[in-house]
């Protein structure tokens, strides 16, 4: 069968001459001002939904290993409800001490760890909700590598602003989704009709605003959330411009690649402007068994933070 030339969706059988499909047609119609704004949009499959893909969503699977590490957490403690900062490092907090001495892995294990209970409770509400809505958009392996991605940008900027204090949480990544989403539909990355864009666009707007208006409790790491929102609407900039297609999966990898280098080379820079040469490794100076109490004095006493 033909597929459409506009978003490459499957066109019906027996559409001999047609290049276009009904919901490109319409949505055309949408921009043109030719069609009301409540009209019924067609629903048809999407191009990049491959038949025979497993029915469970990438989404659920980061919101189980995220539920996963919680139990192991709450399996290996005394409470569920606040773990301390020794216990959050010793599953994989994101700490200046150890990341920047060369345990740099922590950047993305601190996104999947959590504080507490009301802590995971809340960033996987979130995640649900928007990571749906940001998979059924970008497919499985773009909004993958945009979840992670923002997710070690955020870390990065944690760890640059307050390296001495041990951070954790989703929601530097889950910001990452808003703002990647945010970016893409105000650069027309996606074909959805105005009515819809406009709500979309505004719920995003409402998501940002009052998480960043309750990331200044105390406790709260409001640098990750920055970080992963900016980080965010850059990437979901350069991959509604560069590569908006889902047939564009070399240009996407580029993207990502670049992206990834340009982190390494603010690690390095993070690293150095506290005095540490850049290493990849267990560092040699902590040890698990002894934290939080070995932080060098270049580093201020630890206090979680979470994102």
């Amino acid at each position: 069968m033909a597929n459409c030339i506009r978003c490459g969706r499957q066109l019906p059988g027996f559409s001999f001459g047609k290049k276009v499909c009904q919901w490109c047609v319409q949505h055309e119609a949408y921009q043109r001002g030719e069609v009301v704004e409540n009209a019924r949009q067609p629903v048809m499959r999407t191009s990049w939904a491959r038949r025979g893909e497993s029915a469970i969503s990438l989404t659920q699977v980061i919101f189980g290993i995220n539920v996963a590490v919680f139990l192991g957490m709450a399996l290996a403690g005394s409470t569920v409800m606040d773990f301390s900062s020794q216990e959050t490092i010793r599953w994989g907090a994101n700490w200046g001490p150890l990341t920047l001495s060369g345990e740099w892995w922590r950047l993305l294990t601190g996104v999947f760890v959590h504080g507490g209970l009301i802590h995971i409770a809340f960033n996987m509400w979130c995640l649900w909700n928007l990571g749906q809505l940001a998979e059924s958009l970008y497919g499985r392996w773009t909004y993958a590598a945009v979840y992670l991605v923002c997710g070690l940008g955020a870390s990065l900027a944690s760890v640059a602003w307050h390296p001495g204090v041990p951070s954790v949480g989703a929601s530097g990544a889950i910001f990452g989704l808003a703002g990647a989403l945010i970016a893409a539909f105000k650069l027309g990355e996606f074909s959805v009709p105005r009515a819809a864009l406009s709500g979309t666009l505004r719920s995003l707007g409402a998501f940002v605003f009052y998480n960043l208006i309750f990331g200044f409790l105390p406790g709260i790491d409001m640098t990750a959330h920055i970080g992963g929102l900016v980080t965010g609407l850059i990437l979901g900039a350069l991959v509604a411009v560069l590569a908006p297609r889902h047939d564009h999966d070399f240009r996407r990898v580029g993207i990502f690649v670049v992206f990834i280098l340009v982190l390494m080379g603010g690690a390095i820079e993070v690293a150095h402007y506290h005095g540490l040469p850049f290493r990849v490794g267990r560092s040699a100076f902590f040890q698990s068994s002894n934290l939080p109490e070995s932080t060098p004095q270049l580093f201020n006493s630890p206090t979680a933070r979470q994102a």
